[in-house]
Formats: C-alpha cells, structure tokens, sequence
C-alpha cells in the first residue's frame, strides 16, 4: 500500500493528523523506519504528521528529531545521538527563513555566499556518509517574498531572489552527483499553493516555523513519499480507459475523425494528457489499456490517427473488452507480473473508478475532474510518480514488456517448454557490481517484492559500500536472447568467512522467471565457493507478504533446513561437493571475470 492517492487538502488537515498520530500504536507487522529531522527551523510540529503519513503507507517509523540548528553539531560528532540512532532516511531541512537571515548578514559577495553555502550543506552530506549508509533527502529553498529590485531581481546575480534560484540550481547540480542525496522539493510546494501563504512571518518570529501550519503536512507528505519510494513502493504502471480518458468522444460512435485529439481545439486537454503519459513511459513507467470496446476500434486510433501521441509501441499491455474493468486490471497486472498496489487507473467514468476502487483496494484511483482540460492538475497534485533512481535500463522497459508477449507469443507454437527455452539463444553475462550498473542494483534492491530471499532495502550509498568491501561478493546478472535484451535481472550477494560462502542477498525481476537464470547463477555460486576452498553454502529466507513464491529455494537445489525461528526466518545450508548443478539453456555471454579472479585466487 502506497501513500494513500485521494490524499488532497482535504485529507491532509494539520489538527486532524496530529490527533492521528496520537492514535499510532507500533505494528509488529509493519515495516520499521528509522527516520531522522535535522533542521534549522523548528520540526517538531512536523514529527507527529510524517508519524501518521508513515502509518497510512504502511509503515512503523521511529523519528529522531534534532536539536534546532544543530546540523553541524550533529553530523560533525561521530558520537552524536544521531549516529547513535542509526538512521535509516536524514532529512536535511534548511528554510528560507533561515537563509535570508544569513544572507543579510554575509561579510562577503554574492558569489562568495553561494559558494560557501554550498561548500557547507556538501559538506554535512560528506559527513554523514563517511559514517553513515543512510539516504538523504536535502530541501531546497522556497523563493523569498521580496524582491529587492522589483522585476530586475532576474537581470541581477546579488540579489536575494537570485541568490536562493542559484542555491537551488546548485543543490540539484550537487545531488547529481552524490549517490544517496535526493532533493526534497520545497520549492515545489511553496510554488503550489502560493509563497503568499506559504510564509507566516508571525509563525517564524515566534517559534521559527518552517512555513504556516496549513501547509506543513504538504511538507510531511513530501518526505514521506519520497522515504516510500526508496523502499520500493512506487508506481510502475498506469492503466489507461479510452473514450472520453485518452481522446474526447466515443471511438464506437464518433468514428476515427469524430474523436477529439488534436493538438488545438476540444481535443488539446488530450492531447496535453497524451504527451505527459508518453514521457512517463520514457522514464519507465508502464502504460496500459483497459478499456471497454471492441479491440479493433479501440486499436485504431493508435494505429491510424496522424494526431495521436501516445502508439502501439508505447503500450505494455493492451486489454480492450466488454467485460469489467476490474478483472481485466487483474489480467494486466498477470501479464506485466507487477502488484496491484503499484498501478494508477485513470478512467473518466465515476462507476468505473468506484468499481475499481470497491475491488481492487489496492489499486490507485484518482478522483478525476469532469472537465479534462483539469486531469492533469488533478494527477500532478497527488505527486503520484515519486521515485528515488532513476537508470539507464528503464527507457527500455515497455520494449523489454513488448519483447516478453512476443516471447509467449511464440512459445504456444512449441511442443514443449525445453524446446523453446532451448530456440531463444539466451546469453548471460556474470559480473561484479560496478559505477555504471549501481543504480539499476539499486532499483532492483528496492522495488523487488516477489523473487526476494530477504527483502533487504538498501539505498544507492549502501550498495556503493558494499561494492567496495572486499570481504563482500556482489554481483549482477545481465540476460538477453534473440528476441531482445532483458537488460540487468538479477542481483546476488555472498559474503565469504573461512571455509564457508554465505548468500545474504538474492533478488531477481519477475520478467524473467522459468528461463533458468536462477539455476545458472546457483551453479555460479558454488562454482566460485569451489574455486576459492570454500566447503559449503549457506542463505536465509525471510518470509514476507509477497516473496512466497521463493520459500522453497534453497531446497529446490537440494539445501537442508538447518535452523527456523519464531518468524518464520529460515537457515539453510548445503556441502560444495553435494551440489548437483542443474540444466539450462542459458550460455555465457562472455567469460567472467570473477571466475576468472577466483580461478586465480585458488
């Protein structure tokens, strides 16, 4: 379950949430959370409201909540309570306020302001990931009241306007380039409902409120959404209605030149909604069809109209019928093997989303607007696509969705799975973690619930540290056959301690299930425990709600339970020299490395 989807102004009241929170109870069902408030501006009227929002997604949190500006005190003090709290998320939150102050104040240029501002908040990240695996989420600055110049703020680079746009500029520029650093948006909000309300000087003078009370759970929903999406909770596909959704009218009725699509006219909302879901997609979201009509209308559109953006190519999964919309979501979300809770339905039909809503829970059902020229406001309110990576491998997915039903296409024209496992030509590359693959690792750590052994959620920084850690064996698994790449699939980590090698992590994209990636990584495994004298295996399986389908792993390839407690979490453990290595149709595509540096090593 995601941060809940209706979650407007309405739902996000101050007082309302912070009685909430006072009915938050720890869950030992829930996930835990370790998150920390460092600011200079006074948090604790925020810590009740990231409390509820953590709760309504699904999870425990345990908030650490700094001394007011004491920043540098903390993060300096390797034996700081902060340190001592282990987090899990630091949020940085610096205001504006606080900035303007200093600001006045500086004894220096402009320029110089900029850059030693900079130089410190870099510094604190710096810091905190000396001694620290944590992710980082960094505020920017909400814009000043004032303009000192009036207009000709924007022609100058002294001014307090343009010195807070560098600052942000410059933060971002920063978090490019500091794996575990992600920007906590202010700017964004305080842009949305209004600097004018976004400040309440009295607030600030008084207790040095962040911003006004109203629009302080904004604030908390921000970091809450973003923490969500560093564990994996994010939205991977969004399930499209036609008539009256995607074009105005009815395709059935008004025919392929009836429909409104065009970039001018009745059809420009649509065509606006059009090009926002096709750059989704080229980010690696999934766009899919539901829609009630016979399939070859509703095809045409994409197939023939000159004005419509959005094409065959672009959609993963393509279910137009007369049956209802429910169970066909389910069927998309067979086909695209992903959970319901990580799709967005969007459909103009208020029947039709209540239905959903009813049946599907799970799935996100924004509360459309009747007129479509305000869809895309309503979507961009409820920041529905929040994510904390981003590779180079998600351009690709819909192609890698679209290359998959070409693969069971094809399948079905074969006697037997072995002989079509043995027609695709398959190709596996074998390699330790590196700069380039980092983020997909990353992706895979967070957002894979079902092929999981352990359901570790580890940020980018934590994977960068255990790349480096030469006690640690962490490598990746690339597949492609003659249909197409599969891209980066699957993610092992073993750790080596005298004669035994033990799996900490396995974790594998449900795309490629039943190819045999799984069985040529075991053989992997041992094959390296072999060579560097190691005289068994061992790995846990931690049993959560999604990953039930790899409860028999380890005994598929013939482990031996060896310990189980209390919840569930199991040890298992198998002699080097009883491994049976299993057949598959997959070849190396290259020889690895790693075997190599083992070979050697013996």
């Amino acid at each position: 379950m995601t941060v809940m989807p209706t979650e407007t102004n309405n739902t996000l009241d101050y007082l309302s949430l912070v009685r909430e929170a006072k009915l938050v109870s720890g869950d030992a069902n829930l996930p835990e959370i370790r998150i920390a408030l460092l600011g200079d501006a006074a948090t604790q009227h925020l810590v009740p409201l990231v409390k509820a929002l953590m709760r309504r997604a699904g999870f425990n949190s345990v908030i650490y909540e700094g001394p007011f500006a004491g920043i540098e005190l903390e993060v300096y003090d390797g034996e700081s309570p902060f340190y001592r709290f282990q987090p899990d998320c630091v949020v940085l939150l610096n205001c504006a306020q606080a900035l303007r102050g200093q600001y006045y104040a500086r004894a220096g240029s402009a320029a110089e302001f900029v850059q030693s501002t900079i130089d410190r908040i870099e510094g604190i990240w710096r810091a905190i990931q000396t001694r620290s695996t944590a992710l980082i989420l960094q505020s920017n600055f909400a814009l000043p009241l004032e303009r000192l110049f009036g207009n000709f703020d924007q022609k100058l680079t002294d001014s307090l306007h343009s010195v807070t746009s560098s600052l942000n500029s410059r933060l971002a520029e920063g978090a490019r380039s500091h794996a575990g650093v992600v920007i906590n948006d202010i700017e964004a909000i305080a842009s949305w409902v209004g600097r004018q309300t976004w400040y309440d000087q009295r607030l600030w003078f008084l207790g040095k409120s962040f911003c006004a009370l109203d629009h302080l759970p904004l604030v908390a929903r921000n970091i809450v959404q973003i923490v969500v999406a560093s564990r994996g909770r994010v939205v991977k596909c969004v399930v499209l209605d036609l008539d009256n959704t995607l074009w105005g009218g009815v395709i059935g009725d008004d025919g392929l030149n009836g429909i409104g699509i065009s970039s001018h006219g009745e059809g420009e909302s649509f065509h606006h909604l059009q090009c926002f879901l096709r750059e989704l997609s080229r980010r690696g979201v999934l766009l899919a069809v539901c829609s009630k009509n016979d399939m070859n209308k509703a095809l045409e559109p994409f197939l023939m109209h000159p004005e419509m953006v959005l094409k065959r190519e672009h959609i993963a999964a393509f279910v137009a019928n007369w049956e209802d919309k429910a169970q066909n979501i389910r069927r998309i979300r067979d086909t695209l093997n992903i959970g319901l809770d990580s799709m967005v339905f969007l459909d103009d039909n208020p029947f039709e989303r209540n239905l959903v809503r009813e049946l599907l829970p799970g799935v996100i059902v924004p509360e459309l607007p009747e007129d479509p020229a305000e869809y895309l406001t309503e979507i961009s309110a409820l920041n529905l696509f929040e994510t904390t990576c981003f590779s180079a491998e998600d351009v690709k997915r819909t192609e890698m969705y679209r290359a998959e039903e070409e693969r069971r296409q094809e399948q079905a024209s074969y006697t037997n799975l072995e002989e079509f496992l043995s027609s695709l030509d398959m190709r596996i590359k074998v390699e330790r973690w590196d700069d380039f693959h980092l983020a997909r690792v990353a992706q895979l750590f967070q957002r894979s619930n079902q092929f999981n052994l352990t359901t570790r959620r580890l940020s980018e920084a934590q994977c960068r540290a255990m790349m480096r850690d030469s006690i640690c064996l962490p490598i990746y698994a690339t597949l492609s056959d003659r249909l197409g790449d599969h891209g980066l699939i699957s993610v092992v980590t073993c750790d080596v301690s005298g004669t035994e090698l033990t799996i900490r992590d396995w974790l594998m994209s449900c795309r490629v299930l039943a190819r045999g990636v799984e069985q040529y990584l075991m053989s992997y495994v041992f094959d390296y425990a072999y060579r560097l004298g190691a005289t068994c295996v061992t790995g846990d399986y931690i049993p959560t709600a999604k990953n039930g389908m790899v409860a028999d792993f380890f005994a598929r390839f013939g482990f031996r339970k060896v310990r189980e407690e209390e919840n569930g979490r199991s040890r298992w453990s198998l002699n080097v020299d009883e491994f049976q290595p299993p057949v598959t149709y997959i070849r190396p595509a290259e020889q690895n490395k790693l075997a190599e540096a083992a070979s050697i090593m013996s």
